[in-house]
């Protein structure tokens, strides 16, 4: 048998096609195991990790980091969060975040 197991309303299932279930990513902070589901959450993590906030675009949501030259830039609508803006996090804050597939319910 392949393919991969999915717990769903309690009953566990083999989805042979895992390529045809719906997948999205989710930023995930490694140390906590905690899944970042707003920006609220998300910058109480960058704040403890030495960001700063930027106030350089009013069209963005920005954060500076003094010690480096790295700026992280995300749209201020979370709903527009996309993966590509999870791995600018992922990258410049390394050991700290990863981005992970989450199968989405059928």
């Amino acid at each position: 048998m392949s393919g991969v197991w999915v717990f769903k309303n309690g009953v566990v299932r083999l989805v042979e096609n895992f390529g045809d279930c719906p997948r999205r990513k989710t930023l995930v902070h490694v140390p906590s195991e905690e899944v970042i589901t707003s920006y609220g959450v998300l910058e109480r993590k960058l704040l403890s990790l030495g960001w700063e906030r930027y106030h350089g675009d009013p069209e963005l949501l920005q954060f500076h980091k003094r010690s480096t030259i790295h700026l992280i830039s995300l749209p201020k609508d979370f709903n527009k969060f996309k993966s590509m803006h999870m791995y600018d996090i992922v990258v410049k804050n390394r050991n700290e975040f990863e981005v992970r597939d989450v199968l989405q319910s059928q």
